[in-house]
């Protein structure tokens, strides 16, 4: 009885400790339950917050989303707009590029058709130029020629007025002698 009384005790006593164990092990997982369900608690509002940041990011992004797509729409419109008008500048350019080109043939032509004919009227100017040398050269050999000529008369009509001169002179002198003789034979008294 002893015996077994002892035996008893002892696995009461180890039962105790068992449940001792037991408890301190319970406490010990309560206490970690606790850390997991105040973790866990926290980890529920840390993801509470998440979400409506992230409810709040998408909105945010959905309101950018729209605005740049609105932005990229306006801009696509502005670059429409602006391709539009650089293409009806361009065509517009291009036209007067095409009437300057057309132009500049014009005149091309032109200076051509001008370069011949300056180039025609020079040779005529030449020739007229030379025919009208030649023909100054020749009259001026028949001015030459007739001055040449108006010389001689005029040394024969100075030599011819000379010897009239002098027969005028003469001339003179004798109508003197004739008055002369005139008036002294007047004064003779048997002409008379």
């Amino acid at each position: 009885g002893v015996f077994l009384y002892n035996h008893l005790q002892q696995k009461v006593r180890n039962a105790e400790a068992l449940a001792q164990k037991y408890k301190q092990q319970q406490e010990a997982l309560s206490a970690q339950l606790q850390v997991v369900y105040e973790h866990r608690s926290r980890l529920e509002r840390s993801l509470q917050k998440e979400r409506g940041e992230h409810k709040k990011t998408k909105e945010d992004f959905l309101v950018y989303k729209l605005e740049a797509q609105e932005a990229l729409n306006k801009e696509k419109q502005d670059s429409m707009n602006r391709y539009g008008a650089l293409s009806s500048q361009h065509k517009i350019l291009k036209n007067q590029h095409d009437d300057v080109k057309k132009q500049l043939l014009d005149l091309q032509l032109q200076h051509n058709s001008l370069k011949l004919e300056h180039r025609k009227s020079l040779e005529t100017h030449s020739q007229k130029l030379a025919q009208l040398q030649q023909e100054r050269d020749s009259e001026v050999t028949n001015l030459q020629d007739t001055v040449f000529k108006l010389r001689e008369e005029s040394k024969l009509l100075r030599k011819a007025h000379q010897e009239v001169h002098s027969q005028l002179l003469n001339a003179q002198a004798q109508m003197e002698e004739f008055r002369q003789l005139k008036e002294a034979l007047q004064k003779m008294p048997g002409l008379r």
